[in-house]
């Protein structure tokens, strides 16, 4: 990857609670090439949408660094940020409460051009919504509906539109499909990739759904508790996982088929809380594999087989039918 449009180094957010501080992203260093899509996953509360939103600036870091086009826009305000806002945009998980019930579909689009500038008057701003309704699948008539009044699939149609509005170059997709039925779905991924390929869009697609993310992710990085602990080219991802965790959320998938059986590879133990955790790998009391070393020191993330990087110490011994070679 020459020149990644969206790059981050050790980007680390923590957060103050009653009980302490909570370590929600812990030193994640990413890159994502031109018109790809990175795919990123992990259980609930692991840390992907915190990571989606740091990126884009919603959240303050607490440490690292975020590059955009090379360009570091860790701290941008003012006039630098608003001109991000229309480069790097974001479309919500929850296509009902992301959207003002009391505006309706024009309006919702339309809201975003104005307060960006992106046209000159409410005309032109109407008649760029009638486009972007036009491109995202939204008949017209729809044009003076509220969200209430719509289904799922047809308000996230609305997220999407208000997404691509600006023509930005990056969109973090926040569980963008995880709210709608299963045909709905189809739809919408459908959709998301028309519009990559049409635009040359670039993805940071955030789910927990892994089926769904191997159909539409050139590469995807697995996260547990804050940490990225996998990291590689989609198809290479599901063909070796390396990492027990990734393992135990691949053997999770169900297969479609009565004559295909998998073993279900049951991840036992407690889950770690992110709240002043303990020293060491986060996984490592879900681990058939921790030794010593674990409850100490937290594995680094190194390239075990080219272009692969997981973050294990004993991934040599959980994958000895890979021959990976020895560390240097």
């Amino acid at each position: 990857m020459d020149h990644p449009i969206i790059k981050t180094e050790d980007l680390t957010k923590y957060y103050q609670s009653p009980r302490g501080v909570i370590r929600a992203v812990e030193q994640v260093s990413l890159e994502i090439g031109e018109k790809e899509t990175l795919g990123v996953v992990g259980e609930s509360g692991c840390g992907k949408s915190t990571l989606g939103r740091a990126i884009l600036g919603l959240t303050p870091l607490t440490g690292g660094k975020v590059f955009f086009k090379e360009e570091d826009i860790t701290y941008a305000k003012g006039i630098k940020r608003r001109e991000l806002r229309k480069n790097m945009q974001i479309i919500f998980q929850d296509p009902f409460s992301s959207l003002d019930p009391r505006m309706s579909v024009r309006d919702l689009i339309a809201e975003p051009l104005i307060s960006l500038r992106a046209v000159r008057s409410k005309k032109d701003a109407y008649n760029r919504v009638r486009e972007l309704m036009e491109t995202v699948g939204l008949a017209s008539r729809f044009e003076q509906s509220y969200p209430h009044e719509l289904d799922g699939g047809r308000r996230q149609r609305i997220g999407v539109a208000r997404a691509i509005g600006m023509h930005p170059k990056f969109i973090v997709c926040d569980e963008p499909v995880s709210a709608l039925d299963v045909s709905i779905q189809a739809q919408i991924l459908n959709l998301l990739q028309d519009l990559q390929e049409q635009f040359g869009l670039t993805y940071m697609f955030i789910t927990h759904d892994l089926s769904v993310v191997k159909h539409i992710s050139n590469h995807i990085m697995v996260m547990y508790l804050g940490y990225q602990v996998e990291k590689a080219e989609s198809k290479e991802l599901f063909r070796y996982p390396l990492h027990p965790y990734t393992k135990g959320l691949l053997s999770a998938i169900p297969v479609p088929s009565i004559h295909v059986e998998r073993r279900r590879i049951l991840l036992s133990g407690e889950l770690s809380s992110p709240i002043n955790p303990k020293p060491g790998c986060r996984f490592a009391a879900r681990c058939a594999w921790a030794g010593d070393i674990c409850s100490k020191d937290i594995p680094s993330l190194e390239e075990v087989m080219p272009r692969h990087f997981c973050a294990c110490h004993f991934v040599r011994e959980a994958n000895p039918d890979l021959e990976l070679p020895a560390r240097e």
